[in-house]
């Protein structure tokens, strides 16, 4: 099953040390980075039927589902600003 709560500890971090091993890549360089980087994570993940359903939410076709308070309000992906150097 996919966790869609807030799990990732110095996530700002990890944001920051996306964003800047974006930098200096053409939006090229940095779509195949990106790809690149969704092959290896599927591969850790490794099952099928969780895969499934994080395209799904990707994506933004995943069945509704019930609410969930605020506190564990679920993660809301967003695109990689790209910079040039």
């Amino acid at each position: 099953m996919l966790n869609t709560q807030a799990n990732l500890s110095a996530c700002d971090d990890f944001y920051d040390a996306l964003i800047q091993s974006h930098q200096g890549l053409s939006t090229e360089q940095s779509h195949a980075m990106n790809a690149r980087l969704v092959l290896l994570l599927a591969n850790h993940i490794g099952e099928p039927e969780t895969l499934r359903h994080a395209l799904q939410l990707a994506r933004g076709s995943a069945p509704a589902q019930a609410p969930v308070a605020p506190e564990r309000a679920a993660i809301t992906p967003v695109a990689p600003v790209h910079a040039e150097a």
